[in-house]
């Protein structure tokens, strides 16, 4: 009885010590109280129960866990369900966290909280924000504040990821983490402008917040506001500014913040400015991405985005092997996303393996009938570097959901122009007006709306007679051209054209048509007379006709100056000319093509005569020579030679003298053309 007595004694004193470490917030030395409370009695659920939150106030949530597990007939679900989801919650067992919260008998406050933390992590974000207003409409504590930021956070992670329109939560945005899940919103809209204002908010809320702490230093406060520079660089980077974006990312990279996630995405988005640009420096950022925890801080958009700019940035470093392993492992992991399939053919592409990507292009269009409009499309492109024209229009054509589309038939159209098939090309246009004639409108329900002779239908019908009319088949035509007129009367222009077209087939018709034209005294031409005749075209074309009419003045005064102009003067005869002698018939000709030419006499060569600067002695020609001289420039020695070394010599450089056998007509010419010239050099 004593020492049960003793032992009961000093359990209490532990107790005690455990309940003045856990309101000091020494958990620590709790733990070691706790530790000789178990020693006593090792199956306390009490005791236990402290020793878990012990272990997790100290952060050691693998051990708690494991106590929790050790002790399961103990510590059932009901008495420690809040203290083992949140331990699977923070080792990031997140599936795990949501079927212990799930599995409780007993909905605490406690474990509402958490449940939505986990829904946020696990991206359900629809009942993320029905768990978080219930919390908000049954709860009144001083965490209000921190439930409206996480139910902010929930609207803006819909609008970013999801492409929700956010509602007005009706929260008043007094602190800078609101303001920044606010501005987080409206970039998912595009809104741009309005989220950069949004961010500089957040931006001075911070300051003023952190400001009034004394022991904040300014390192702390531009720690803290990192995360809002880094959405300011990324607005920068949607509006084209790259270079301001570039170096706010830079900036944030030298302040070394500790979150991993932050880090890993400024070094996407800086790796993405680069492209296939600054690669080593991409290869340096994208070490960043691979920092271990941010799996766990990224959503799964971000993961993959970075995952494709690997496989990207594999490519662009000529890491052909790498590049295929990522994007096949990104195929498997979503087989039904267009970029993996992508990354694959423009390797392949760069590989000079055309065929290969258009097969590979092919079998997934096959696969997945809903991506394959783009896929064809690429598939079109890569027939168009190789030269394939015809094909690829085959390719283009057979996307159903865009052969009607304008631009789908203007791209058509001058691709077989250019393969000069305008038959084809015409097939196109009847395709598309047929099709418009039918169903013109589609509503969003899928369903077709009977709306013939809209304004893209009339259109098409004018472009097709237009281009008909240009390449000559003008019978065709015409019937565009009525049909147009038909539903528009009024529309002089195509009457005009109509005329036009009937005047190179039945002119007959022709006039009949004539009679419907206004008559120029019904047409009021809302025309500027004054501002027409001061334009700058008018003004050029009056003083062109200004210049004819002086010309025309001038020829009337006399008709005799105007035949004194007009007489040409007689060409003047050589010296030596004969009349009596033929002249040569050759003469016209270079001496070298005429048919008495022999060619020049040998051997008679005259020496002839260097001259150079005055005071010069004169050399011959062999002296002239300047593959003879020794200080002409050595050629590259040829390999197993020795280049040989220029000695001084007294002759002349080349670069000195003057071309030898140089005409003396020439200096004769320079002579009379200097004199009366004074002076030497």
């Amino acid at each position: 009885k004593m020492a049960a007595a003793g032992g009961a004694g000093a359990a209490a004193a532990l107790w005690s010590e455990v309940n003045r470490c856990g309101q000091n917030g020494d958990f620590a030395r709790a733990l070691k109280s706790v530790n000789k409370i178990l020693q006593i009695s090792k199956d306390d659920v009490t005791a236990l129960q402290c020793k878990v939150v012990c272990l997790i106030q100290n952060g050691n949530f693998k051990e708690a866990l494991g106590v929790i597990n050790t002790h399961t007939k103990v510590l059932t679900s009901d008495v420690i369900a809040f203290e083992k989801a949140y331990c699977e919650y923070r080792l990031n067992r997140i599936e795990n966290a949501l079927k212990t919260i799930q599995s409780a008998s007993q909905q605490t406050d406690k474990l509402k909280e958490l449940y939505g933390q986990v829904l946020y992590r696990l991206e359900r974000y629809d009942d993320c924000l029905a768990a978080y207003r219930d919390l908000i409409r049954n709860s009144q504590d001083e965490y209000e504040e921190e439930r409206k930021t996480n139910l902010s956070a929930v609207v803006a992670a819909q609008s970013t990821w999801e492409k929700v329109m956010p509602e007005d939560l009706g929260v008043r945005e007094a602190t800078y983490e609101l303001c920044y899940n606010s501005a987080c919103a409206l970039i998912g809209q595009g809104k741009l402008n309005e989220a950069m204002k949004k961010l500089q908010k957040a931006e001075e809320l911070c300051r003023q917040s952190l400001s009034e702490d004394s022991d904040v230093t300014e390192e702390d406060i531009e720690a803290e506001l990192a995360i809002i520079h880094g959405q300011m660089a990324y607005i920068m980077q949607l509006q084209g500014r790259t270079e301001d974006a570039l170096q706010l990312y830079n900036q944030i990279i030298k302040l070394k913040p500790t979150d991993v996630g932050l880090l890993a995405v400024i070094a996407n988005n800086i790796i993405t400015i680069n492209k296939d640009q600054n690669v080593f420096d991409s290869k340096k950022k994208v070490k960043l991405t691979n920092a271990e925890g941010v799996e766990h801080k990224l959503s799964k958009k971000q993961l993959q985005a970075i995952e494709f700019n690997k496989a990207l940035l594999a490519m662009y470093t000529n890491q052909a092997d790498q590049c295929r392993k990522l994007s096949a492992s990104l195929q498997s992991q979503s087989p039904e996303h267009l970029l993996p399939v992508l990354i694959q053919a423009a390797q392949l592409c760069r590989e000079k393996q055309h065929a290969k990507a258009v097969g590979l292009l092919q079998d997934f269009a096959d696969q997945h009938p809903a991506n394959a409009a783009e896929i064809k499309l690429t598939m079109a492109q890569l027939k168009i570097a190789q030269g394939s024209v015809t094909k690829a229009c085959m390719i283009l054509r057979s996307i159903e959901e865009l052969q009607h589309k304008p631009g789908m038939v203007s791209a058509l159209v001058t691709m077989y122009s250019h393969e000069e098939d305008i038959d084809s090309a015409i097939e196109v246009f009847t395709q598309a007006i047929q099709w418009y004639q039918q169903f013109q409108a589609r509503t969003d329900d899928g369903c077709c709306v009977f709306q013939p002779k809209s304004p893209v239908h009339l259109s098409l019908i004018r472009e097709a007679a237009n281009f008909k009319l240009k390449h000559g088949r003008k019978k065709e035509a015409i019937s565009d051209l009525e049909e147009l007129w038909k539903q528009n009367p009024k529309d002089v222009h195509t009457l005009a054209q109509l005329i036009s077209a009937y005047s190179l087939v039945d002119p007959e018709k022709a006039k009949v048509l004539s009679k419907h034209l206004p008559s120029s005294d019904t047409m009021s031409l809302k025309v500027d007379v004054d501002a027409l005749e001061n334009s700058h075209g008018a003004t050029y074309v009056r003083k062109k006709a200004g210049k004819l009419t002086g010309d025309s003045q001038q020829k009337e005064q006399g008709q005799g100056d105007v035949k004194k102009k007009k007489k040409k003067k007689k060409g003047k005869l050589p010296k030596n000319y004969d009349p009596k002698v033929t002249p040569d018939p050759e003469r016209w000709l270079p001496m070298r093509e005429r048919s008495y030419y022999r060619g020049r006499k040998k051997g008679k060569k005259k020496d002839q005569v260097g001259k150079g600067t005055q005071g010069s002695t004169t050399a011959g020609s062999s002296e002239l020579d300047a593959s003879r001289t020794a200080s002409s420039p050595p050629t590259s020695p040829r390999p197993g030679s020795a280049a040989a070394v220029s000695a001084t010599s007294n002759v002349i450089p080349p670069r000195h003298q003057k071309p030898a056998g140089a005409p003396a007509t020439k200096k004769k010419q320079q002579q009379k053309k200097k004199k009366g010239a004074k002076g030497g050099w």
